[in-house]
């Protein structure tokens, strides 16, 4: 039976019963099944029996989270599939029954979360529906702070890829796209540095808006929040507090701005364990100590020998914001596109690229996914169905 696409003009109430209905119907056994949609997520139990996949409307995206497979990896992570992706992971018991879709990961900035890129993973699998995007927690962020199999220090650049790579091989996945913001940026060539000097297959790398040596943050017009000063300052903070409010009047009065203020606060959890949110004093969800070390590291580690060198199969690409926080131009974007890679600037945004122009950033993003799909056009075409 042919998946019904929800029209516009469905209800609210109509919308999630269908979800319902397809949650069920399309989990697979063991785990839990997540549908996105313009309607928000809905989660449903897998049966304990279920037929095999069917093709999903394309207003469908799935979702499998670290703590739905029973797989110990050092970091956290969340896999968003395209309703054309397929793949399930076989947990060394026997082979997968489909050979893994075509994978991309996305590595978030320092005091992030795998959240914070949410919206532009579903973007990518909305436009290219085969794909598969992986989103982690970085050691010490988000929910790998508290995650038991955690790894030890020193906490660093190299050892915050080495976490990645160590995740994708224990889900056998072999990723063709590496997407990195800020932090994240030096993490995922750090990956390409820890691979033998010939890659198994071509790799894409997208540095977003980072550079590949020394940081100099705070040359732009918004560098007046400069993370190095911010881990600083919130771990002076005495913790617990009693609410989110507390620790924004805190970061504003010390000089960043609210917009920086409010992201750190979504890093704040209940002391209690299984509390409601707002229901008590809250404490910050990440490890500071370690951030600072990481932080540090960032400042300081070099990865030029990626770009003057880089492995066979390699494709190096920048993006540079056009109010970049970064001090871009001069030698060191002149050094990259020496080497034979290209710098692509992204108007109309700030250091946070994939918030502030996301549509932009998509369109120089395409190619690597196999071609140049019209997001807008797809949205409208899906509402006219």
């Amino acid at each position: 039976m042919a998946s019904p696409v929800l029209r516009a003009s469905s209800t609210s109430a109509t919308i999630r019963m269908q979800l319902r209905k397809y949650a069920v119907k399309y989990a697979q056994p063991g785990r839990k099944a997540r549908l996105h949609c313009a309607a928000g997520l809905l989660t449903a139990a897998a049966p304990k029996a279920a037929a095999g996949p069917e093709v999903l409307s394309q207003n469908f995206l799935r979702s499998v989270s670290y703590d739905e497979l029973d797989v110990h990896t050092p970091i956290a992570y969340e896999l968003y599939q395209g309703p054309l992706a397929r793949w399930a992971h076989s947990n060394g018991q026997q082979p997968s029954q489909h050979q893994a879709p075509p994978t991309a990961v996305m590595v978030h900035g320092i005091l992030g979360n795998r959240k914070n890129m949410a919206s532009f993973a579903k973007m990518i699998v909305e436009g290219f529906p085969s794909w598969q995007v992986l989103m982690v927690d970085l050691r010490c962020h988000g929910e790998s702070a508290s995650l038991p199999t955690r790894s030890d220090g020193p906490h660093d650049v190299d050892s915050a890829g080495g976490d990645v790579l160590e995740l994708l091989r224990r889900l056998r996945l072999f990723p063709r796209v590496l997407i990195g913001h800020s932090f994240g940026g030096k993490v995922v060539m750090s990956m390409v540095k820890q691979f033998p000097q010939r890659l198994p297959r071509p790799v894409q790398v997208w540095v977003l808006d980072s550079l590949p040596g020394q940081v100099r943050a705070g040359g732009g017009p918004e560098g007046g929040d400069h993370p190095g000063a911010l881990i600083d300052f919130l771990r002076s903070i005495p913790m617990p507090v009693a609410g989110r409010n507390e620790v924004i009047d805190a970061v504003v009065r010390a000089g960043f701005s609210l917009n920086v203020a409010r992201w750190v606060v979504t890093n704040l959890r209940p002391t209690r364990a299984g509390a409601a949110y707002g229901s008590g004093p809250l404490t910050w969800g990440f490890d500071l100590d370690g951030i600072a070390d990481m932080y540090s590291s960032y400042e300081s580690t070099a990865l030029w020998d990626v770009v003057q060198r880089p492995p066979e199969g390699l494709s190096l690409d920048f993006v540079k914001a056009e109010r970049s926080t970064f001090r871009w131009g001069g030698s060191d974007e002149a050094a990259i596109t020496g080497a034979g890679h290209r710098v692509h600037l992204l108007p109309n945004s700030g250091h946070w690229v994939h918030a502030d122009n996301p549509l932009g950033l998509y369109d120089i993003l395409a190619p690597s996914f196999g071609g140049s799909s019209d997001l807008k056009q797809r949205r409208s075409a899906a509402v006219r169905t």
